[in-house]
């Protein structure tokens, strides 16, 4: 499982934006979303700097946390 810590995602738009963003390169991807404490967590079989990559591209910094 994939966890990202996305200090930008502050609302429910940015989060359902998140969730699209991941779900085009895997739509069989499980992410849940953590508003409280900017955290997303993805169970992907994608490949992660890909998931890291397509959610920066949909505007949204983001870091590994360790697992």
């Amino acid at each position: 499982m994939l966890k990202l810590r996305v200090p930008d995602m502050s609302c429910g738009h940015c989060a359902s934006t998140i969730e699209k963003a991941v779900k085009s390169i895997d739509p069989t991807a499980r992410v849940a979303i953590d508003l409280g404490s900017s955290t997303v967590a993805i169970e992907t079989k994608a490949n992660e700097a890909a998931i890291c990559d397509v959610i920066r591209s949909a505007g949204y910094d983001n870091e590994e946390l360790a697992a």
